[in-house]
């Protein structure tokens, strides 16, 4: 039996405000790039690896991402509608709980993609998931190794995988790169509020339940208009 989560959780929920104007009327999963939807820059490895159930969440432009989303074929598609309140990274997961089931899903940002575009990223991915001893494994990009992020960076990584947040540290070699394999149970006992994710990482963390891969392709963030021209010349000159 495959270890890959049958189920993915797809955040396109967020109001793109660092990518306007392009999103004054446009939701930013459905933004192109080098010809592509950025959503679907994601969905296709998923589809690839064998997820066979998307879970999206909707807000700014709903509708838009809905009649996308719907044009999907090889996968269910349902929705978790945040029309009313944006609920960030961890109050989505929350509303969505009873949608995810109980086994382990892939949660997946819709600013970030890697090249070459395959599944490789995502069948490491679950094959280094083990829930006996960790809730969450992250994607990580290497800081030296991406496009588009100027920040610097999220996490330090042990010799078994095992993650510490930056914190004081004045940088760290892993950023998150956008995608993650989550125990939904941590989530469906949380209130439906607006809460980031690092609410629960904040737990996971010292308990060392939270670990991470190396992503092996180059990354490429595109969290504004300026990051998403770099894209597209660098995808363009790569052939990718």
């Amino acid at each position: 039996m495959s270890n890959i989560p049958q189920t993915a959780m797809i955040l396109a929920a967020g109001l793109g405000t660092r990518m306007r104007p392009l999103t004054n009327e446009t939701a930013k999963p459905l933004l192109e790039v080098a010809g592509k939807r950025l959503i679907d820059r994601q969905l296709e490895p998923l589809l690839e690896a064998g997820v066979k159930r998307f879970v999206v969440n909707t807000h700014w432009c709903a509708d838009q991402v809905e009649a996308h989303m719907n044009g999907i074929t090889g996968a269910e598609v349902v929705f978790s509608d945040e029309r009313e309140q944006v609920l960030e990274t961890g109050g989505a997961l929350a509303k969505a709980a009873p949608l995810l089931g109980d086994d382990p899903v892939f949660v997946v940002n819709t600013d970030a993609f890697w090249a070459p575009s395959d599944a490789a990223p995502l069948r490491e991915l679950a094959g280094a998931y083990f829930p006996t001893y960790m809730d969450e494994i992250l994607l990580l990009a290497d800081r030296e190794r991406c496009l588009g992020f100027g920040g610097a960076g999220d996490f330090f990584r042990d010799e078994k995988g095992a993650l510490t947040h930056r914190g004081d540290e004045p940088s760290a070699p892993w950023a998150y790169a956008g995608l993650r394999i989550v125990n939904p149970a941590l989530y469906a006992d949380q209130p439906v509020e607006p809460f980031s994710a690092f609410r629960i990482w904040s737990d996971l963390l010292p308990n060392k339940r939270m670990h991470g891969v190396p992503l092996d392709r180059f990354w490429l963030h595109v969290g504004d208009p300026g990051a998403l021209k770099d894209a597209e010349m660098w995808l363009r000159c790569f052939g990718a």
